[in-house]
Parts: structure tokens; C-alpha cells; sequence
């Protein structure tokens, strides 16, 4: 069978490596044509396009970039119907797959979509388009399922989270040593250059705060060494890696982290963690007007508690930040309560089989239809 899946960022790319390197376990005999990144093409998937062409992010950015993305998508619909697979499959990055999703049920394409778009955040309005072009929905977050089939009426798939799977494989070797003596403090300032741009001064800055504890910046994948290097200058007692972000997590007593993807990492691994956000003047106040979401992190939205400190756009400030740091890293009671909140979120997010491995017999069936 031909399978062509489009992923448009870092954690994207990670969920749909297992997801590759599962379907051709179920389908010894599968092609596979991806937009990603190095966790696809090591699974086995020949690479179209990197993420790192697609990543834009907030209003302002996008707005900036429309001619770019609109080239994106129609080579993008040039090379599906080129490669003419049985099954289009699109992992989240909903402002580019959502347009893909409804031209290729047109063409006479299956479409499968494994990780939901959060409409119920925002552009809600989405989800009739949805309904009318994917085949197939899968999602990773608890409530979702009960969202879908309460207020829209459409069954879809909880497959479990895909992080589980991640989490556990690196948990099954030590992680390697940092060269410190002192307790650490990670800093997760994002993967966009945009992102990391607003919030990663204001982390270190923050460092000079803490001279007992060695702070580390886990650097995007992706990125160049050069986009770090005036930071590295600026501040050469703060250590940066690349490439070993859980080793580094392990290894931490606190965590810096920009809200997203890496909010749930940090949980499943255990370290308490102040939530980041900051994004350019325009795209925020665009965003608080249509964002229906009591909190940005992952971890309170699932468990539907302030169980983790968010710091957003204005409150996120260098004596904010300080104070809040503090407390994580000296008051034990603080951290006792977040590390049992840690707990329950994961026994909410286990299921039997993996999220991979259902994803992909779903996509299987799907396919073979």
C-alpha cells in the first residue's frame, strides 16, 4: 500500500516516526512518501519536505510568509496526486493539513488524521469542514473524544498519547551525564526561531538569579549553531546541547518550558516546571480575542487544573519568573502536589495498546477499504 503523510513540525515529526516505523511492521510492503523530518526518514519514509520549511507561527508571522505557504500547497497537491497513494494521512499542523484535507476527499483520496486539530480551543467553525473530508479521526488528548461525539455527533478514535511510547524508550537507558556538579535547571525555550527569540532571553536572564544551579538550554532540532551563538556568548556559564533534551529532563530538578508539546514531556518525566509563553504584540492580542481555553499548558488542560505555574505574555517577567522558580526548587510541598498531578495525568493518558500501533491499524483498515 502507498501511504503519503504530511507532518509540519518537530513533534509531529517525532509521533509520526513510531507511526511509520509501525506501519511498515503491519505492512511489510509499504511506501511511504512524508513531509517531516529526521525521525520519518530514519523510520523508513523518503522526505519530501523538512518541517524546518514550514515552520511559521503566530498571525503576524503567517501573514508575512502567505506566498510561501501558498507555494507549499500546491506542490504539495502536485506531488499526492504524482505519487497517488492509497491513503493521505496528516499528523495536527491544522492550518496547512486542513487545507490539504478537503482537495484530497475532492480528488478521491482517503484522508486520516492522527492527532486532532484543538478546535476546542479555537475555530471551533472547523469541525464541519472536518466532518465532510476526513475518513478517519484520531485523538490523542482524553476529552476529546467526548467533545467530538457530545457536541458534534461524530465518533471518532482516542488512541492513547503517542508521548508515552517516547517517554518509556528513553526511560529504559540512563541518561548521559551533563558535565556539572550542580543542580540543574532546563530551559525549554521552544523550536521556532520566533519563539525562542521572545522567551529564551528572559529564561537566561533568569540564570544570574540562581548561582548554586547550573542551567542548561536544550537547543531545537533543526536550527543552526549559529542562532545560539550570541546567547552563548552573552552568557558562557549556561550550558546549551543539542539533541539530548530527555537526558537532560532526567538530570533536572526544574524546568523552564515553553507551553506546548515539550509542558507534557517534561510532566511524564517527572521534573516540576514553570509554564512560558510569549509571542510578538499583534499575534497575542489577535489570539486572546479567539482562544476559549482556560489554560495554555497541556498538562492543566487534560487534567483541568492549575496544577503548573503559567507565565503569559506580560506576566512573563524576569522577577515573575524568579520567584516562581523558587518555589518549585525549594518548597517541597509545592512539589509533592505537582509530582502527584504528574501521576494522575499519566494513567489518564495510558491505554492498553499504543498510540502508535492503534493509529496505524486504523490507517490500515482505512486503507484497505
Amino acid at each position: 500500500m502507498r501511504y503519503y503523510i504530511i507532518a509540519g513540525e518537530p513533534s509531529g515529526d517525532l509521533h509520526g516516526g513510531r507511526l511509520v516505523k509501525v506501519i511498515r511492521e503491519l505492512d511489510t510492503e509499504a511506501i511511504i512518501q512524508a513531509w517531516g523530518g529526521q525521525e520519518m526518514q530514519q523510520a523508513g519514509a523518503s522526505l519530501v519536505k523538512h518541517y524546518r520549511e514550514l515552520a511559521f507561527m503566530g498571525f503576524a508571522e503567517v501573514a508575512k510568509n502567505l506566498p510561501a505557504i501558498f507555494r507549499n500547497i500546491q506542490f504539495c497537491r502536485k506531488d499526492i496526486q504524482a505519487f497517488h497513494p492509497d491513503v493521505l494521512v496528516l499528523i495536527d499542523y491544522p492550518g496547512f493539513n486542513l487545507t490539504i484535507a478537503p482537495w484530497a476527499k475532492k480528488k478521491g483520496y482517503k484522508v486520516a488524521y492522527y492527532i486532532s486539530p484543538q478546535v476546542w480551543a479555537w475555530k471551533e467553525g472547523r469541525v464541519k469542514k472536518m466532518k465532510s473530508c476526513i475518513d478517519q479521526l484520531m485523538a490523542i488528548l482524553p476529552f476529546e473524544k467526548e467533545y467530538f461525539l457530545k457536541r458534534w455527533n461524530w465518533k471518532i478514535e482516542y488512541v492513547g498519547h503517542p508521548l508515552l511510547e517516547a517517554i518509556d524508550q528513553a526511560l529504559l537507558h540512563l541518561p548521559i551525564p551533563l558535565p556539572t556538579t550542580q543542580p540543574i535547571v532546563a530551559l525549554l525555550p521552544g523550536s521556532r526561531k520566533q519563539e525562542i527569540s521572545q522567551k529564551l532571553p528572559i529564561m537566561l536572564e533568569v540564570s544570574s538569579h540562581f548561582k548554586d544551579y547550573q542551567f542548561v538550554v536544550a537547543k531545537a532540532p533543526g536550527l543552526p549553531e549559529s542562532f545560539y551563538y550570541t546567547w552563548q556568548q552573552q552568557y558562557p556559564n549556561v550550558l546549551f546541547v543539542a539533541g539530548k533534551t530527555y537526558d537532560l529532563l532526567r538530570q533536572s530538578k526544574a524546568a523552564l518550558v515553553t507551553s506546548g508539546t515539550a509542558t507534557l514531556e517534561t510532566a511524564l518525566l517527572q521534573i516540576p516546571q514553570v509554564v512560558c509563553y510569549k509571542g510578538s504584540t499583534l499575534s497575542y492580542e489577535i489570539g486572546k480575542r479567539l482562544v476559549k481555553i482556560k489554560y495554555i499548558s497541556l498538562v492543566n488542560l487534560i487534567l483541568d487544573q492549575p496544577l503548573v505555574e503559567e507565565l503569559i505574555q506580560y506576566k512573563l517577567t524576569v522577577p515573575a519568573l524568579v520567584t516562581s522558580l523558587e518555589k518549585i526548587i525549594a518548597d517541597s510541598a509545592a512539589r509533592n502536589t505537582i509530582l502527584d498531578g504528574y501521576a494522575r495525568l499519566r494513567t489518564l493518558l495510558q491505554q492498553e495498546e499504543p498510540a502508535s500501533k492503534k493509529a496505524a491499524t486504523l490507517i490500515l483498515a482505512l486503507a484497505r477499504k
